[in-house]
């Protein structure tokens, strides 16, 4: 099972009481945006830093997670949101 599906009930399990951080198949903004819609505080990001760091070292790290950021501020954007915490289970539907 992917995290991401398995995220929704293991953040309706828990209730708040334990902050969930999402780690695995992170790979752009739209993730990130449905990891924390979905329930998770944040997500960890491994493979997007470590294919800059391997492309253009320091400067590549930089760049990828500057990419990361604009594309998850832009994807809450268009989601409506205003920040991250307006961000709801609402905008995306987990399969089941």
């Amino acid at each position: 099972m992917a995290t991401i599906d398995a995220l929704p009930d293991i953040a309706d399990h828990v209730a708040g009481r334990v902050p969930i951080l999402l780690d695995g198949g992170v790979r752009r903004g739209t993730d990130g945006l449905k990891a924390l819609a979905l329930g998770a505080r944040a997500a960890l990001i491994g493979r997007p830093y470590l294919w800059g760091l391997a492309a253009a070292g320091e400067t590549g790290v930089r760049h990828a997670l500057e990419m990361f950021r604009a594309e998850l501020e832009l994807a809450v954007a268009l989601a409506g949101g205003a920040t991250l915490g307006a961000i709801t289970r609402s905008l995306v539907t987990p399969r089941r």
